[in-house]
């Protein structure tokens, strides 16, 4: 057994690739290109805050509070931008406030030490809330700014601009969290943080890092997910937390912190979409597209622990 889960991501390699061969049989047009280009796209949202989750995760902390902060982050681009007829305007606002939800968020934890699960639940319920208060009804976009449509639903060499963000934006992480003395210092706090701080490692300010990174990534995905719909709308992000979580997860980062990789976060988020994206070719039922993430999140944990008892056997 050990052995089987040194080799995670090479057991989820072969799961998406016998997921891929399945469907490919079962509908042909699981291969076209535009379902694969559907695909990647609702992969990029997904991913862009994942890589953050799979860092606060790694140090030994969760964010529930992605998928509240992600919808409100759709209402507040719109609406700036139609106030102001200006997309930088926008930009600058959705990520002034996903800085500011990520600070607070890092701060009750380090400073006030709530249990960070406790902490972004509450988060979760503020925000869900107060975007209500914020508006009661969706934003639309009233002046149909070609750039800003252009983000979510445009195409840059025949590719879709979200997967171009997704790409750009992924190496660096990748590099940060494997080949950088920072990304060994997420470890090193998730793993055992009172041997990083007797080592010189501020496991606060590394957390409060963590914690406000992934809230900006929220900002990106937000505006991603807003110039899809051309609207704001206060539930659209729904049930997103239980998603990227699962993903990240699945990919084999430990929700007791002090180990995760960014290539088996993008394994575990392509079974899930690849999955997702079945459910819809085979006629089920859409609802069954929170009940697979759910069951995942599950098992996920299971294997987990089976891990960790492995590792310390």
């Amino acid at each position: 057994m050990p052995n089987i889960f040194k080799k995670n991501e090479t057991i989820l390699l072969f799961i998406c690739i016998a997921l891929c061969l399945f469907l490919a049989i079962y509908n042909p047009q699981f291969y076209s290109i535009q379902n694969i280009y559907s695909i990647l796209r609702s992969s990029s949202t997904v991913m862009i805050v994942a890589l953050g989750m799979t860092m606060l995760l790694t140090s030994g902390e969760v964010d529930l509070s992605v998928g509240a902060l992600m919808s409100f982050v759709t209402v507040i681009v719109m609406d700036v931008i139609n106030i102001t007829h200006s997309i930088i305007l926008g930009f600058i606002a959705v990520f002034a406030f996903c800085f500011l939800i990520g600070l607070i968020n890092g701060l009750v934890r380090t400073v006030l030490n709530v249990n960070s699960l406790i902490a972004t639940l509450a988060m979760m319920l503020i925000l869900q809330g107060s975007v209500y208060v914020y508006s009661m009804a969706a934003i639309y976009n009233t002046h149909l700014i070609p750039l800003f449509t252009f983000i979510g639903q445009g195409f840059f060499l025949k590719i879709p601009v979200p997967i171009l963000i997704m790409i750009i934006i992924l190496p660096f992480f990748i590099l940060l969290l494997n080949y950088t003395r920072y990304g060994r210092y997420f470890s090193s706090i998730g793993s055992n943080p009172d041997a990083a701080k007797l080592s010189g490692i501020n496991n606060n300010k590394y957390k409060i890092i963590a914690f406000i990174t992934t809230s900006m990534l929220v900002g990106v995905s937000g505006i991603i997910l807003a110039s899809l719909m051309d609207t704001g709308q206060q539930g659209s992000a729904k049930g997103f937390e239980l998603i990227v979580i699962a993903a990240v997860l699945l990919g084999g980062t430990s929700f007791l912190g002090g180990s995760g990789t960014i290539i088996g976060t993008i394994l575990g988020i392509l079974i899930l979409k690849i999955i997702d994206n079945g459910i819809i070719l085979m006629g089920i039922p859409q609802e069954f597209q929170l009940v697979v993430p759910g069951a995942i999140l599950i098992l996920a944990v299971y294997f987990d622990n089976l891990r960790k008892k492995s590792s310390n056997a």
